[in-house]
């Protein structure tokens, strides 16, 4: 069958074409933002990927068209592919009606932390000699990839909240049916298609609705958000974590929680040393620990494949070290985020500054939803370089005024790396934030670094 994949680079419309292709699909793509480290997986595979939408690239009458939810109605291929009655399908239905529905799927959800849970669970699995299928929204380093299809019963996948296409205006969550959920938070995200938190606590709510009885929910026991959702009805067995009425919990850890004791019931069960750093990735090793115990793998054996664990690219991935000075690129996003990944640089660089580098480039973010939290973030960066795209809604300098002279704001990324290369000291810890190609700075900071 030929498959043409609309929106095929992003994370996981490009997961599904690595899937395909396993499958055995003649797999072809369209999209207009093709950068690393996706277009990288894509021509590995030959998976023909064409710029644009262009009503030319479905002339070959695939057999069917799997649609990504960036798009929309007035898409030059979206209008020619409903002329032409070309059959379609949204990403995650296909990926259910073909895969998911005779597997046991893990599936992991939340506003934060998902990628990261979902690559550390996939690890244990696949360390433990379980083999899983997995589909992550971010290349994990022990796999080389963020999508595998193989003949195991057990399919990993990163669950998230977001509208699944055009005419499937429901959570993408809600055609995965797991059998083992992790529910890691539940905040306001997504402005571009939630009103409010209510109504993502509604998608929460209508996901927990179609679990069997047989699945298992495992979640923090102190995220107030997550116990409303459960108290509107919860049909399925649980395992709480983090808090001192759970199941489970950690204790004895490091400041920089690259060393922790796991309890359970009150008993130490396994102690755990990886490379990570940071509370936020310990409670998501947790959280994975117990999603794999749940389908038979012993937590000895899930802390000693955290031994081995990898980081994710993008993920508070170290990107340059030398000169005694660490770049960092990370995925944070949101004010939360943005948070506990300052934190945990702050944990681990004890002697060195931590310089932090941002730019508001999420739907919400942009949206000004987050404009009055967004200072309280950076309390432990030393300091704050933040990025002011000329189409921003809001003036983010009107905001940081509590920051003082620690924060400048800046229209022009050649700017930024300018003045923080010109300032970096020894130890300086330097962690770039966004959620897209930033204007290529990465480069542009680590070039001018090499020169110190």
């Amino acid at each position: 069958m030929h498959i043409h994949i609309l929106g095929v680079c992003g994370t996981f419309m490009g997961g599904l074409a690595q899937i395909a292709k396993a499958l055995g699909h003649d797999v072809t793509g369209s999209d207009q933002n093709m950068y690393p480290p996706m277009s990288n997986e894509l021509a590995k595979l030959n998976i023909d990927v064409m710029n644009g939408y262009e009503p030319e690239h479905l002339h070959s009458q695939p057999d069917l068209v799997l649609v990504g939810n960036t798009l929309s109605r007035g898409n030059p291929a979206i209008e020619y592919m409903l002329n032409q009655r070309l059959s379609f399908m949204s990403g995650p239905e296909w990926l259910f009606r073909e895969v998911l529905q005779k597997r046991h799927v893990l599936a992991i959800a939340g506003t934060h932390g998902k990628t990261t849970t979902t690559s550390i669970l996939s690890w244990i699995l696949e360390f433990a000699g379980l083999n899983p299928s997995f589909l992550i929204g971010g290349v994990v380093e022990n796999f080389g990839k963020s999508a595998s299809y193989t003949n195991s019963e057990y399919f990993v996948i990163e669950a998230d909240e977001y509208d699944t296409a055009f005419f499937d205006k429901r959570s993408k969550f809600l055609h995965y049916h797991p059998d083992t959920l992790v529910i890691n938070n539940i905040e306001y995200d997504h402005a571009d298609i939630f009103h409010d938190l209510a109504a993502i606590r509604r998608e929460f709510h209508n996901l927990v609705r179609i679990l069997p009885e047989t699945a298992k929910i495992i979640y923090p026991i102190g995220d107030q958000e997550i116990k409303k959702v459960l108290k509107k009805g919860c049909w399925s067995a649980s395992e709480t974590f983090l808090g001192p009425d759970a199941e489970w919990s950690i204790i004895d850890a490091s400041c920089d929680y690259q060393d922790f004791s796991i309890i359970n019931n009150g008993k130490i069960v396994g102690k755990a040393s990886w490379p990570a750093i940071g509370e936020h990735n310990a409670s998501n090793a947790l959280a994975a620990i117990i999603a794999a115990k749940n389908v038979g793998v012993s937590v000895e054996k899930a802390c000693q494949a955290l031994s081995e664990f990898k980081s994710v690219k993008r993920r508070l991935e170290c990107i340059f070290d030398s000169n005694d000075i660490c770049v960092y690129d990370d995925f944070a996003h949101h004010p939360t985020a943005i948070r506990k990944s300052l934190q945990a640089i702050k944990s681990h660089a004890t002697n060195g500054r931590v310089v932090a580098i941002m730019e508001p480039r999420s739907n919400t973010m942009r949206m000004g939803v987050h404009a009055e939290t967004l200072s309280a973030a950076f309390t432990d960066a030393d300091r704050i370089f933040l990025y002011q795209p000329k189409d921003l809604k809001w003036n983010i300098s009107d905001h940081m005024n509590e920051l003082g002279n620690r924060c400048q704001v800046f229209e022009n990324v050649d700017k930024i790396a300018e003045l923080v290369s010109k300032e970096a000291q020894p130890h300086d810890n330097i962690v770039i934030m966004s959620n897209g190609a930033f204007g290529g700075i990465y480069q542009k900071l680590i070039e001018r670094l090499n020169k110190l």
